[in-house]
């Protein structure tokens, strides 16, 4: 269980973002400028709130009161961005393997081949990310942040940059992750058919103040 509740002074307004996020998909929707990247960069350790406190299954992420700050690097977290953001010198396999030695495990080849087998790209391994499509290149930083064995996944609009073709390829990914994997996911969007398929809770941000939930 996720646990959030923070205030963040930005020059347009003041985030306050108070909610829990269980196993499954949490959704977080609003107009552009409403505060959804700031909050997710909240959750990942990028941008430090000012008040409140982030929590994850009892481990505390961020407190305000007792000045605690875990690096993001600390924070046992999976991010997936509106791109892929794959390194282009490395392989398919080296780029799966990143997150996994950004925070110092050591090699897993069961699971590596359970997440591989998953998402398709068995055949991609060799590859380097301008062979790959944009569909191909964001399963493979699906398998990126899984390949960390995150307590929880950010995804910021991860589908925005792709065509509805694409798109379509790469909900059923996240149908599975909501799932199969027993972990909370935070996924942004504005978009109202992907919210509608993959979302268990949907939250409204606008101008820095989150709405009622809703199923």
């Amino acid at each position: 269980m996720l646990d959030v509740d923070i205030r963040i002074a930005l020059p347009e307004f003041s985030l306050h973002a108070c909610f829990n996020a269980p196993n499954g998909i949490t959704a977080i929707c609003g107009p552009s400028g409403s505060g959804k990247t700031t909050l997710i960069n909240a959750l990942a350790g990028t941008v430090r709130p000012d008040q409140g406190h982030i929590r994850m299954d009892g481990a505390v992420f961020f407190c305000a009161d007792s000045e605690i700050c875990v690096p993001t690097e600390k924070r046992r977290i999976g991010y997936i961005f509106q791109d892929a953001r794959l390194f282009p010198h490395m392989t398919v396999a080296q780029n799966l393997m990143v997150g996994r030695r950004f925070q110092h495990l050591p090699n897993d080849p069961a699971l590596f081949h359970e997440i591989v087998q998953m998402l398709g790209i068995g055949s991609l391994l060799s590859r380097r990310p301008s062979r790959l499509s944009g569909g191909e290149k964001q399963r493979v930083a699906i398998g990126r942040a899984l390949l960390a064995e995150p307590q929880l996944i950010l995804a910021d609009e991860p589908l925005s940059s792709l065509d509805a073709a694409r798109k379509d390829e790469i909900l059923p990914y996240f149908e599975t992750l909501r799932d199969q994997k027993a972990l909370p996911i935070v996924y942004v969007s504005h978009q109202p058919d992907e919210l509608k398929r993959l979302a268990n809770t949907t939250l409204t941000l606008d101008q820095g103040v989150l709405g009622q939930e809703s199923n």
